[in-house]
């Protein structure tokens, strides 16, 4: 351990960019499809549209900057006691930062506050949430989420996302 209570070799991120986390506003949600569509189209995150993020725009945080809408997670109730972490995207440039990781713990005081005791994810990058205290499970384990969402998508049952849970 180091002075500053790093492991010896572990990264130290750069500060996070000024700005401000925040509930998403309607107005956000043509800068929310831009994040996730590029993130999207390059096969790292399953694509929204401008219908389905309008529908849940509440569900959305924002980091906002002074140049816009840098990153955004989202947290969808499922069940009375299990909800999702979905669509953390964060803008290329301002990765390793810490945005995504203020975002996902913003969703998990979210659940706190609604009582809710576990939130999962479903992920093309596992590492990045088992950094934050989630680990793996078998996706059988999220019946709610397989029968509600995923029968539904495109992909099923072969998407290849990792179903990632955390306890709170």
């Amino acid at each position: 351990m180091t002075r500053s209570g790093k492991r010896m070799g572990e990264k130290r991120c750069p500060a996070p960019p000024k700005g401000r986390l925040r509930k998403a506003a309607v107005d956000d949600v043509p800068a929310l499809h831009k994040l996730i569509m590029h993130y999207a189209v390059k096969g790292k995150m399953l694509p929204l549209s401008l219908s389905r993020l309008y529908e849940s725009v509440r569900d959305f945080f924002v980091y906002d900057t002074p140049r816009g809408v840098a990153a955004c997670a989202a947290l969808h109730v499922v069940w009375d006691d299990l909800a999702e972490v979905r669509s953390v995207a964060v803008r290329p440039r301002m990765k390793g930062r810490g945005i995504g990781r203020i975002l996902v713990e913003a969703a998990k005081k979210e659940a706190r506050d609604l009582s809710i005791p576990r939130v999962f994810c479903l992920t093309y990058n596992p590492e990045f949430f088992r950094r934050l205290g989630f680990h793996e499970v078998d996706k059988a384990s999220l019946p709610h989420k397989v029968w509600a969402d995923c029968i539904h998508c495109p992909q099923f049952p072969d998407c290849g996302e990792i179903p990632l849970v955390c306890d709170l």
